[in-house]
């Protein structure tokens, strides 16, 4: 007597997302270099570039397009991504992502990319013009020579030798400002609250809690993106703290330094100059700012040079064009589940996860705020796994959900649907085996089950259903067939009969060694064809749990 049938359609068991990415048509909605339309081209990527679209009518013509690549300009709101039901990718050819939604996009299961070397070089020697023109009075003597003056006093400036210069974010940009600066002789000093103070001494910055960076410095220069712990970061507070005629720069983002608060404080001298590349609103509509005679400003020109446009350009096609060939994801924000699924060695995996994960919700239900679930990986081909085989886990366990599942937006809804993730790994064999992978998923207590799978090559291979070995393993692809049954020789056959009255074909039947001492085992067959509720229901079983994948 079978007691438990679970039916999988698994023409394709890999997530989305975890093969190559497929990308047949973009559209540029900036101004980006040739080169960029050049490149996709190339690559048999359709490309249409159209810089003037009204936002009505890029949320009309989105739907079109499996990818989007833009500049600063263009706003990459919510009503564009719920029009955009065809992107997979959106390409940010320049550093900054705040004029994207990546909230929704990551929601959406849309990857978001940046190219974050391309602006580097060009932005840090901005940073380094700023603070000389600050510190000489370079643009002020500039526009007195201009009305015919000869301000030689007015204009006296100051060395930056022997300064302490505090760099807030030492990432690229960061450190090549610091390394230029050292040349004039300044002391650089730092926080960042990645990048561990060892790592910042090799390249000659002094970490230091910002606390403490506060009453040291001379110039303060900003490289941060503008998020809610970066806005209005250097204020009112700051000021006070901080020696008399500091000077801030600021070629990041607008916001990271009041511009509330910069007023009164160059009024009052407490802020001796400030260098603006970035305002909150631009152009900027703080004229008084602009037109304070110790501020330097210019119109967001930090990126703006040939070799930076052109090299974003061409860096954005190329990731587009990786991320297709599935080599990789360099760039990607929000997704780093699928940058570390993309190797040869970890696709197999997330295949083995993800199919895991829906053969759990067969067995003990759409998952809710009661399921809770545990991956264990064993062994040293999965030491990194972890990155990314909570995502295809996920993957499978919401494929039902009604939305369309990935490694980006998988784990996003499973936390706001309030499932439990714990996740260990174990270098070491277990019970003899190594390499594999186990999946327990408990619901409510009301239902539970503990499955394993490994990778055979580039197979995923089920091996385990609560305690029920397959000693060769259960291929996870095709239109699978699992169920349990007593250890009789006669179930199998009336079962593949019964198959076949409704023409119905048994391809091939795994069987596990017996449970216990009742004899009871699981049984596995891939089918010629996914089956009907019908057929299911002829099979006369009890416990019948049936879930379909998409191909």
């Amino acid at each position: 007597m079978l007691t438990r049938v679970v039916r999988i359609h698994t023409r394709s068991l890999q997530t989305q997302y975890a093969m190559p990415v497929l990308i047949k048509n973009v559209l540029i909605s900036d101004e980006v270099d040739p080169k960029c339309v050049d490149i996709l081209k190339q690559n048999g990527i359709d490309v249409v570039k159209n810089t003037k679209l009204s936002k009505q009518q890029l949320i009309d013509e989105i739907k079109n397009y499996d990818g989007l690549i833009v500049r600063s300009a263009t706003k990459v709101t919510s009503e564009i991504l719920d029009a955009a039901t065809n992107l997979k990718i959106i390409g940010r050819a320049g550093t900054g992502v705040d004029n994207i939604d990546t909230k929704t996009a990551t929601k959406k299961g849309v990857i978001v990319m940046n190219t974050p070397g391309g602006n580097t070089i060009s932005a840090a020697e901005h940073t380094c013009a700023m603070i000389l023109a600050l510190s000489r009075h370079i643009p002020q003597g500039h526009t007195s020579m201009q009305a015919g003056k000869w301000d030689r006093k007015k204009y006296m400036g100051n060395e930056v030798q022997g300064k302490t210069l505090a760099i807030i974010g030492l990432g690229r940009i960061g450190k090549e400002v610091a390394l230029r600066m050292q040349s004039f002789g300044m002391r650089t000093i730092g926080f960042d609250p990645i990048i561990p103070g060892e790592v910042s001494a090799e390249f000659g910055v002094q970490w230091l809690p910002l606390e403490e960076i506060w009453p040291q410095a001379d110039y303060v220069t900003v490289h941060t993106p503008l998020i809610p712990q970066t806005r209005n970061l250097i204020g009112k507070e700051v000021f006070s703290k901080c020696k008399k005629g500091l000077r801030v720069v600021n070629v990041a983002r607008g916001g990271i330094i009041d511009e509330d608060a910069l007023i009164p404080a160059l009024d009052a001298g407490q802020c001796g100059g400030a260098a603006l590349d970035v305002f909150i609103e631009e152009p900027p509509t703080n004229q008084k700012l602009v037109q304070h005679p110790l501020v330097v400003s210019t119109p967001h020109l930090g990126a703006s040079t040939a070799e930076a446009q052109s090299r974003v350009a061409e860096e954005i096609a190329q990731q587009f064009v990786d991320t297709v060939n599935g080599k990789s994801l360099f760039g990607a924000i929000n997704a780093p589940a699928m940058s570390n699924a993309l190797s040869p060695a970890s696709k197999p995996w997330v295949a083995v996860g993800n199919g895991l994960g829906v053969l759990a919700t067969a067995m003990v239900g759409a998952a809710d705020n009661t399921t809770e679930v545990t991956i264990k990986s064993f062994g040293p081909e999965l030491v990194k796994a972890n990155s990314y085989l909570g995502a295809a886990v996920c993957a499978g366990l919401l494929k039902t959900s009604g939305c369309e599942m990935n490694l980006i937006n998988a784990p996003v809804f499973a936390k706001e649907l309030g499932v439990k993730l714990t996740m260990h790994h174990n270098s070491q064999p277990e019970n003899g085996r190594s390499n594999y992978v186990t999946v327990v998923v408990n619901k409510g207590g009301a239902a539970s089950c503990k499955l394993s799978g490994c990778a055979a090559g580039d197979n995923a291979l089920l091996v385990e259903v609560n305690g029920a070995k397959f000693p060769n393993g259960v291929p996870l692809v095709g239109d699978l067939l699992v169920y349990k049954s007593a250890s009789d020789p006669k179930v199998m056959p009336a079962v593949a009969s019964a198959l076949a009255g409704e023409d119905v074909n048994a391809l091939t039947y795994a069987a596990s060694l017996p449970i216990d001492d009742n004899g009871e085992m699981w049984n596995a067959m891939t089918l010629s064809r996914k089956l009907r509720d019908t057929d299911i229901l002829k099979l006369r079983v009890n416990s019948v749990h049936q879930l379909s994948f998409s191909s």
